[in-house]
């Protein structure tokens, strides 16, 4: 019955002129805490708003619930869920990979392997980096940030980067990436 009212607002809407419509569902309490604020978070018309939007998108496209992407330049494995216990060891359902000239369906023992070989290879070069940048040594930050502060602080370094990379050559910004700033 949600659905019959959502469409009959959208005509309503529609035939009124507004862009906005009422959308009427109903969730179980045990969800509600949880959906809320995700609905929140995909309804502003702006910059967080359309990048958690374009983060969602491609779940309508896929026949299972996606448990990971991984995702390179040019090639990306979806690991498909939901997880299936096997005797205390869990397999996803299958996955994808999609590569230039290659598309292929995993099977359950493949699509894990894979999987875990891909979070190993994460947390190497993550592990890597700590250590190039010296990141062991220094005190645990909060996950937390003042987000509007930090904001300006991204954008500062980030117009630092682009006036430094001006006189480059060109591409060489785009070979050299963020190390660059």
């Amino acid at each position: 019955m949600p659905s019959i009212r959502n469409t009959i607002d959208r005509l309503a809407a529609w035939l009124a002129g507004r862009s906005y419509v009422t959308l009427r569902f109903t969730v179980h309490q045990r969800l509600a805490p949880i959906v809320e604020p995700l609905i929140k978070r995909l309804l502003p018309f702006n910059d967080d708003g359309e990048t958690y939007r374009c983060s969602i998108s491609h779940w309508p496209l896929n026949e299972r619930p996606v448990l990971h992407t991984h995702r390179g330049v040019v090639s990306t494995l979806r690991v498909d869920g939901p997880l299936q216990d096997a005797g205390g060891s869990y397999f996803p359902l299958g996955g994808l990979i999609e590569a230039p000239h290659v598309t292929a369906h995993l099977d359950p023992i493949a699509a894990r392997r894979l999987d875990n070989r891909l979070q190993d290879a994460v947390d190497r070069v993550i592990e890597e980096w700590i250590i190039e940048h010296g990141l062991n040594g220094q005190p645990r930050q909060r996950r937390e940030i003042n987000r509007p502060r930090a904001d300006r602080e991204a954008t500062r370094i980030i117009a630092a980067w682009v006036s430094n990379t001006a006189a480059d050559a060109p591409g060489e910004a785009c070979q050299e990436g963020s190390d660059h700033a």
